[in-house]
């Protein structure tokens, strides 16, 4: 009976952890937005999830875990700040110290090139 139920319970929380592993993944395009620093933490950075629509400003881009192919794509850091790429990848937040300050800040982790940013994508980006 106690396996029984202990079977049961492992499904059950396994089919509905699926849904937010899935929903932890989405693809973005990320870009300069124009804003500037005038102190930390800077704006200059955002993203747009394409699943929701939302726009995640102030946002930084960690790249390290995109595989080898994409990264040798050549100007790389100069089509992720123009926003000409979508990357996949989920949003992190992350614990900066800047000047004595603690910040909880997102990241973008991208694990992956999509595709080219269409130019309705890129409505965000100071580079359009």
């Amino acid at each position: 009976m106690f396996t029984q139920r202990f079977a049961l319970l492992i499904i059950v929380s396994s089919i509905c952890a699926m849904p937010s592993l899935a929903m932890a993944e989405s693809s973005y395009v990320y870009c300069d937005n124009g804003l500037r620093c005038f102190k930390a933490p800077c704006p200059s950075n955002s993203a747009l999830d394409l699943a929701t629509g939302k726009i995640i400003k102030g946002v930084s881009i960690d790249a390290s875990r995109l595989p080898q192919a994409d990264k040798a794509i050549t100007d790389l850091s100069d089509a992720l700040y123009a926003g000409k790429i979508v990357v996949r990848g989920s949003i992190e937040r992350r614990t900066q110290t800047i000047t004595g300050k603690e910040y909880d800040l997102p990241w973008l982790v991208a694990n992956g090139i999509v595709r080219t940013a269409r130019d309705n994508e890129r409505k965000h980006c100071s580079s359009r």
